[in-house]
Formats: structure tokens, sequence, C-alpha cells
């Protein structure tokens, strides 16, 4: 796989990524998460001036070195950092109110904000159909996290439920959470209890979201975002020159 000379679903995501990123923010990413640490980067090539935070890693780590595989613990997001710390300094960092945006996944989520990581199905959680890999500290972080960005690869009624039966954690009242998926953004703003369809991205329409999406939608007209810009188009391949980004797609 390799970046091509238009764009594609990975391009359009990693796009509306980078643009929740705004200058000042210090911007969390955790494990198993390749996706946002190429947004990320690309982020950093494009000049925004902000703190990139791993996961027991290192803070501004040298975004230039390119990835060479899709994990996210390796020396690539260590060497040239300014400085190191454990997963206790990110839960202090946000729990402080210093961080801003905390990148963060799942393997299902429904309308409002709950997120399932430990079990999914089953009659109860100790007979449920499938272990997951737990919170990973996400059940400490969106709580005190005023931008939650949840990032999804997939989007289709699998993923997208109508209620998420083992909550890991849930969205949290008075805070706002992001869902970006390949096809669309959803958000939730401080105050609200549910999702509102936000943009839809330029391949798709209002109709294909809602048929693979588990959940009612009540907004029958949004924006559609703008495609990727040459600009956004040339930091992804300048930072991600071994195509990391489509890993995940």
């Amino acid at each position: 796989m390799e970046y091509g000379k238009d764009y594609g679903k990975e391009e359009m995501f990693a796009a509306a990524c980078i643009r929740e990123i705004q200058e000042g923010d210090n911007v969390f990413h955790g494990l198993a998460s390749s996706t946002p640490m190429v947004v990320m980067k690309a982020a950093k090539e494009l000049g925004k001036d902000f703190n990139y935070v791993t996961l027991s890693d290192g803070l501004d780590h040298d975004w230039l070195r390119p990835p060479y595989s899709a994990s996210t613990l390796t020396e690539n997001t260590y060497i040239g950092s300014v400085a190191t710390f454990g997963l206790d300094d990110i839960f202090d960092l946000f729990a402080r109110g210093q961080g801003h945006i905390a990148f963060l996944s799942c393997l299902q989520i429904d309308k409002t904000g709950r997120i399932a990581m430990s079990v999914l199905g089953g009659p109860d959680y100790d007979h449920s159909a499938l272990r997951g890999p737990g919170g990973a500290g996400t059940a400490s972080i969106v709580p005190c996290c005023p931008r939650t960005i949840i990032w999804k690869c997939a989007h289709d009624t699998r993923t997208m439920v109508p209620h998420v039966k083992f909550a890991t954690t849930t969205a949290a009242k008075d805070k706002s959470m992001t869902l970006i998926t390949p096809l669309c953004i959803f958000r939730k703003a401080p105050g609200e209890t549910e999702f509102k369809l936000d943009s839809i991205f330029p391949y798709t329409t209002i109709e294909e979201v809602k048929e693979n999406t588990g959940w009612e939608i009540a907004e029958t007209e949004v924006p559609v975002l703008d495609p990727p810009t040459a600009e956004e188009l040339a930091a992804l391949k300048k930072v991600d020159p071994n195509y990391i980004l489509g890993y995940e797609f």
C-alpha cells in the first residue's frame, strides 16, 4: 500500500483528525494507535504548535523519523524526546486540567458515548462472547479530558451500536466528545447527552451514513467537509513514507 496521486478514505480521515488539533494543545495518544501517530506527526510537519504526548514514551519526539511499523511502542516515538514519563504522569496531566485532546479508540460505541473496550456480547460480564484489550486508562482520562476524540477506522452497525452493554467508560456530561469515522464526524458538545451528525466527507452521503450506523440519526442536512489540502497530503507523505496510515483501514 502507498499514497496515490489523489486522496482516499485514509487521507480524508487523517485530515479531519489533523484539523482538530489547535495551537498550544497538549495532545495524547496511547498504545496501538498508528493512525493518530501519523496524524500528529503530520500536524507537526504542517507547523502546528502543540505538545505531542504518548503513553509511557516521550514528549515531542523527533517526529520527522518515519514510522516503520504500526506499533506505537518503539523507539520511533521516543528518540529525540525532550522528556519522558509514565502512565501515572499522563493521568496527572489530565487530572490537573492540562491535557487538551486524547485520541482514543474502541471496539464499540453508542450514541451517548458509551465505549466498549473490555468485553462484548454474552449474557453477562463473566460470560462475555469476546474479551477486548481493556480500558488502558480510558476510564481515567475521558472524565477529565476537555476534548476526547474517538477515532474508528470502520463505520458499520457492528461498531456503532444502539447501546453498549458493558461500558468501559462513557462520555463526560460537561466535556466534549468527537467521533471520527471514514465517513463522517459526530460531535457531542458539553451539556449534551447524545452525538449529533456534524459533517460528512465528500465521497459519501447522509443516507450511506445512516445505513451504516446502529442508532437513529435525526439530522437531514449537514456540511460536507473540505477534502484534504495539497499541504495536508504532502505532510502525510513526508512523515509517513511507509504508508503506516493505511494499516487500520
